[in-house]
Order: structure tokens, then sequence, then C-alpha cells
């Protein structure tokens, strides 16, 4: 399981952009966005670095958690 800290995520259309992002770089994966707490879980196999990258490319800056 990966966490990231998404300081800049407001809302639930930041939820929807970074489950989007993260999808993109894995269709299997398995994403749980807590806006309140402004974490994102992942459960997939592909690198940390990957998921960071797309939330970066989203807008969004990510921080290993």
């Amino acid at each position: 399981m990966l966490t990231f800290n998404v300081q800049d995520m407001t809302c639930n259309h930041c939820a929807s952009a970074i489950t989007r992002a993260v999808k993109e770089v894995d269709a299997n994966a398995k994403v749980d966005v807590k806006v309140a707490e402004k974490l994102v879980n992942i459960d997939s196999g592909v690198a940390a670095a990957e998921f960071a990258e797309a939330i970066k490319e989203a807008g969004y800056t990510p921080v290993a958690a």
C-alpha cells in the first residue's frame, strides 16, 4: 500500500482528478482518497514514483507518507 499526503487536494473534484491520474498509470489499482485527511492510498504493484509523477502532472503536490 502506497500513501501520499496531498495538501493541495481540497475537494471532491481534486479527488476525482487524482483518481483518474492514478488509474492512467494502473487501471487495476485500488485507490482510496480521503479529502478531509488529504491522503491518497493506492494498492498496486507499480512503483510509487510513477504515481507521484502522474499526480504531479494532474496539478497536485504528492508527498510520500
